[in-house]
C-alpha cells in the first residue's frame, strides 16, 4: 500500500492499537518512528490527536498531517523558556495535559519532553490543570529532582500566576484557608486558616476591567495544593472566568488562569500571561 495521509479503518481491524495500525498508511517506518508520530500529535483519529495505544474503530478517519500541517509542538505553542544548569521551564498552552496519565490517550507534555529536550532524561517536576497555561519546570537529571522537592518542602519556591476574576477585588492581601483535595474531584475549603504557609495565595490585585467587571491578579504560591489558586479565589466569590468547576461554567476550552513565573535558588523563568 502507498503512503497516504487519510485512511479510513476497515471494520476487521476495530480495536487495533493506533501505531500498529499506522504501518498500513506507512509501511517504511518502523514501531518506534511510527509511535513517535502519535507523541508528536500528527496523527489524528476521529478528528482527535491520539497517543499510541489508541483502539481505532471501524469506519474511523485517520490522517496523518503533512509536515507543512504537522499539530506539533511547535503549533501547540509548546516550547522551551529557559534551560540552565539542572533546571529547564517549558511552556504549557492550555488544553493540554501537563503528564501522561495511565488508561488515557490525550497528548501530554511530559511525552513530547524527550523531542523537547533532546539528548537529556527530563524529569517533570510540576503539573497544571489541564486548561492552565504556564510554565512546567523540568530537571535534568534525578539531582535536579532531588534538590527541587527538597526546595519545595521548604518554602524556597516562588510561584507566580496571573489570573482573571469575575467582579472587582482591592488591595493586597492573603488567603489561608485550609483546604481538602483529598479523593474527591473537586477541592473545597474547610472553613479555617492553614498553619503552613506554603499553602497560602498571596493576591495582588494588577488591573481591573469597569466594562466587563473582571479583575485581573496576580497570586504567589510555594507548594499549592489541587486546585489552590482556583479554589481560594472562588471562596471569594470571585471565580476566575472560564472555570467550568468553580466558577460559573464555560466551554470547557480557556481558563484565564496562568503560571507565569518561578523563582528557586539559581534558576528562574518567565513568560507573559495570554492577556498581557
Amino acid at each position: 500500500m502507498e503512503n497516504k495521509d487519510i485512511y479510513i479503518v476497515p471494520d476487521e481491524l476495530e480495536g487495533v492499537r493506533l501505531d500498529k495500525l499506522l504501518a498500513e498508511i506507512v509501511p517504511d517506518a518502523g514501531l518506534r518512528l511510527r509511535r513517535r508520530l502519535c507523541n508528536e500529535g500528527t496523527v489524528l483519529a476521529g478528528e482527535r490527536i491520539r497517543k499510541p495505544g489508541y483502539k481505532v474503530k471501524g469506519g474511523q478517519e485517520i490522517v496523518l498531517l503533512s509536515k507543512d500541517r504537522q499539530m506539533s509542538q511547535n503549533q501547540f505553542g509548546v516550547r522551551v523558556v529557559k534551560k540552565a544548569g539542572l533546571f529547564a521551564a517549558v511552556f504549557k498552552p492550555g488544553g493540554i495535559h501537563s503528564a501522561d496519565i495511565a488508561g488515557k490517550d490525550s497528548l501530554s507534555i511530559e511525552s513530547l519532553l524527550p523531542d523537547l529536550l533532546d539528548g537529556e532524561s527530563p524529569i517533570l517536576l510540576n503539573r497544571l490543570d489541564f486548561l492552565t497555561s504556564g510554565l512546567l519546570l523540568v530537571a535534568m537529571s534525578n539531582e535536579g529532582a532531588s534538590l527541587y522537592r527538597e526546595l519545595e518542602s521548604s518554602g524556597k519556591i516562588k510561584k507566580f500566576y496571573q489570573a482573571k476574576v469575575h467582579g472587582r477585588l482591592d488591595g493586597v492581601f492573603t488567603i489561608k484557608t485550609t483546604l481538602d483535595a483529598d479523593n474527591r474531584k473537586k477541592t473545597r475549603t474547610l472553613g479555617e486558616d492553614s498553619i503552613d504557609e506554603r499553602r497560602w495565595t498571596a493576591v495582588d490585585v494588577l488591573s481591573h476591567d469597569h466594562e466587563k467587571d473582571t479583575t485581573v491578579v496576580r497570586c504567589l504560591i510555594n507548594k499549592g495544593a489541587r486546585h489552590q489558586i482556583r479554589v481560594h479565589l472562588a471562596s471569594l466569590g470571585h471565580p476566575i472566568l472560564g472555570d467550568p468547576l468553580y466558577g460559573n461554567g464555560g466551554d470547557g476550552k480557556l481558563l484565564s488562569l496562568c503560571h507565569y513565573r518561578v523563582e528557586l535558588p539559581g534558576f528562574s523563568a518567565s513568560i507573559d500571561a495570554p492577556w498581557q
